[in-house]
């Protein structure tokens, strides 16, 4: 595992007990084919998740979560005692020190490959919480319809959602998407409490950091490089480093773009002439790599970042949809000062 060059401690640890509610999943459909739902109490509930009502007659006992944002919203929540296990990649930094340590050690490590139909029956999930490429994907035929026929819910991660523009993604602001699954999956599991709290609190956060954060003139322009040399691959305006450097205090570069993460050509990064670039750290290529890649790619010569030396490592989780969003908000304003 590569050395991290990781940001300020995270400043957020939440006491969460666990939630104890029912066992299984249906949704309107599943109702009108004859499922019941019990009377009174919480249940049943419905949410909006990517502009699809999903009604919940219990609480799912058996998620399946892909990916490590994804699987610390449930942690987040204190939900692992619903959880049949995650499944994630293992470059994805030292989980022994974030605030839902606990989260890992008592939840089941499921695979560090692809997650997959065949992973998903042997663990008897009722519900799967991915994403559109956070998991789902029709090339290798993994999707909620194909899950849905071996009798699986899911839930999509709101900051994957498409939005009627081909594969593009995006339907809201990238922290919106963060709050929105909280108080989703807080109606879903009975825990709204917990998810009040949690958003609140998250507000909080980033209302300190942009209190303190640059404004007016003093703004950097910022791009996020996450990878690839013969075009990088970046975010556009849905994905998770468009709100955390806007509310940090840079202006993105790339705030045109109406997609989540996304490739552009380096001509685009070029013309718009960065001053500071935030590096996604992950994978087998080390930040220390990106640096040099980018420091020596003739093209980029008279960046202003490159020729000024100014870049900031983030983890790949401070940057996908995750509750350690605020917190990088936090590291990159202090950063942008």
């Amino acid at each position: 595992m590569p050395n991290r060059l990781r940001p300020a401690a995270l400043a957020l640890t939440l006491a969460l007990a666990a939630a104890g509610c029912g066992a299984n999943v249906s949704q309107e459909e599943g109702k009108a084919a004859g499922a019941t739902a019990p009377s009174g109490g919480h249940y049943p509930v419905t949410v909006e998740n990517c502009g699809e009502k999903k009604t919940f007659a219990k609480a799912p006992q058996r998620v399946v979560t892909n990916d490590v944002g994804i699987t610390e919203i449930m942690f987040a929540l204190g939900l692992e005692d619903h959880m049949a296990g995650y499944v994630m990649p293992d470059d994805k930094g030292d989980l022994t020190t974030v605030p839902w340590k606990d989260g890992y050690r008592k939840t089941k490590w499921l695979s560090k490959e692809r997650i997959s139909k065949e992973l998903v029956l042997d663990a008897r999930a009722d519900l799967v919480f991915a994403g559109w490429s956070y998991g789902f994907n029709e090339g290798e035929g993994f999707t909620p319809a194909a899950l849905r026929r071996v009798g699986v819910d899911s839930y999509l991660l709101s900051e994957s959602c498409r939005n009627g523009q081909g594969k593009s993604r995006g339907v809201m602001a990238p922290l919106d998407a963060l709050y929105t699954d909280l108080r989703n999956l807080g109606k879903v599991f009975d825990v709204e409490d917990r998810a009040e709290t949690l958003v609140a609190s998250f507000r909080e956060q980033v209302a300190e950091a942009q209190a303190k954060a640059p404004k007016g003139a003093d703004r950097p322009r910022v791009f996020l490089y996450d990878s690839g040399e013969d075009k990088p691959f970046t975010s556009g305006a849905f994905a998770g480093p468009h709100d955390i450097i806007t509310k940090a205090g840079g202006d993105h570069v790339m705030k045109d773009l109406e997609d989540s993460w996304t490739t552009v050509g380096w001509e685009t990064v070029v013309a718009r002439d960065p001053e500071v670039i935030v590096i996604n750290d992950y994978g087998d290529t080390t930040a220390e790599q990106k640096r040099k890649f980018l420091k020596s790619y003739k093209p980029l010569a008279n960046v202003s970042a490159v020729k000024n030396d100014r870049f900031v490592t983030l983890d790949y989780v401070d940057l996908v949809e995750s509750p350690r969003n605020p917190a990088a908000i936090s590291a990159l304003a202090e950063e942008l000062r």
